[in-house]
């Protein structure tokens, strides 16, 4: 465990020296995408950032009138697409497919909470536009010991409907007793925010090192509706039998998001019930939505 204990201190030790992310308010999600501005005397207003600085917004409405609106004055900015002349509101948790990531990044001063399971909670962050820092702390019932999960991300490559990362998911007990176990990955997310494909390779490891071969991840999404996305999260690990398999749905508001999927294990008898339930709420805040 002295390798364990050693991984672990240097992971607090780079968050936290790197997680003092920039609280600085509403931030546009980019010069030239189209948002919904709503202001603080809750009304709404939908169109194009021109032009950002530090205490202004010079923005467009779909009507063609420009204004400059004062930081001050607004209460949130997310991204929207206009399908036929209306927006249509975008999954707020856009980082996220079930329990795996996606190459999206949070940006400086984004952040989510999320339960897994009703056991496994959840806090990530974004640090920088390109670097997040997540984890939790088991909370199951009667259990002699809990686990503790660190899990960083990098977004170091972004273009036009293409985002590449790495990252790791770091788990261990809290107490001596008991292995660290975790996987390092890389995975690309390609599409847009209302349908994408995620493609990864991940390869666990313990105490005694890597996995000789690694486990393929391919997640899929498609947003339906104004709050409805479908989502398939699958794992595929190399030289073993037994796949992961699930669809499901995420139900979504601005900042709220709600998943419902059945999952199965391959080449294992569930017995009379043969799905896996899962659950998971997210509650997203700071900054903007991009």
């Amino acid at each position: 465990m002295r390798y364990a204990h050693s991984f672990t201190a240097w992971i607090l030790t780079f968050v936290i020296i790197l997680a003092i992310p920039v609280w600085a308010g509403p931030q546009s999600p980019g010069l030239g995408k189209t948002v919904r501005i709503v202001l603080k005397d809750e009304s709404e207003l939908i169109g194009t950032v021109l032009a950002e600085d530090a205490m202004s917004i010079q923005f467009r409405t779909l009507s063609g009138v420009e204004m400059v609106i004062t930081k001050d004055k607004i209460a949130s900015i997310e991204a929207v697409e206009v399908v036929g002349g209306k927006a249509v509101r975008l999954d707020p948790n856009r980082t996220r497919l079930f329990f795996a990531p996606t190459a999206r990044p949070l940006r400086a001063g984004e952040g989510y909470f999320s339960v897994y399971e009703i056991l496994l909670p959840y806090f990530a962050v974004g640090v920088t536009d390109f670097l997040a820092i997540g984890g939790g702390i088991s909370l199951v019932p009667g259990a002699s010991n809990q686990l503790f999960y660190v899990a960083p991300k990098v977004t170091p490559f972004r273009a036009k409907n293409i985002d590449l990362a790495a990252g790791m998911l770091y788990m261990a007990p809290l107490s001596s007793a008991g292995d660290h176990v975790g996987i390092v990955y890389g995975l690309g997310t390609f599409g847009t925010r209302r349908k994408a494909l995620s493609v990864g390779l991940g390869w666990g490891f313990t105490g005694e090192g890597f996995a000789n071969q690694p486990i393929l991840l391919i997640g899929g999404e498609l947003q339906v509706s104004n709050s409805v996305k479908l989502i398939s999260e699958n794992w595929i690990p190399f030289g073993w039998e037994h796949k992961i398999l699930s669809l499901g749905i995420r139900l979504f508001g601005r900042k709220l998001a709600a998943d419902f999927a059945l999952a199965v294990l391959t080449g294992v008898d569930m017995g009379g019930f043969p799905f896996i339930p899962w659950i998971g709420f997210t509650y997203n805040f700071g900054g903007h939505k991009q």
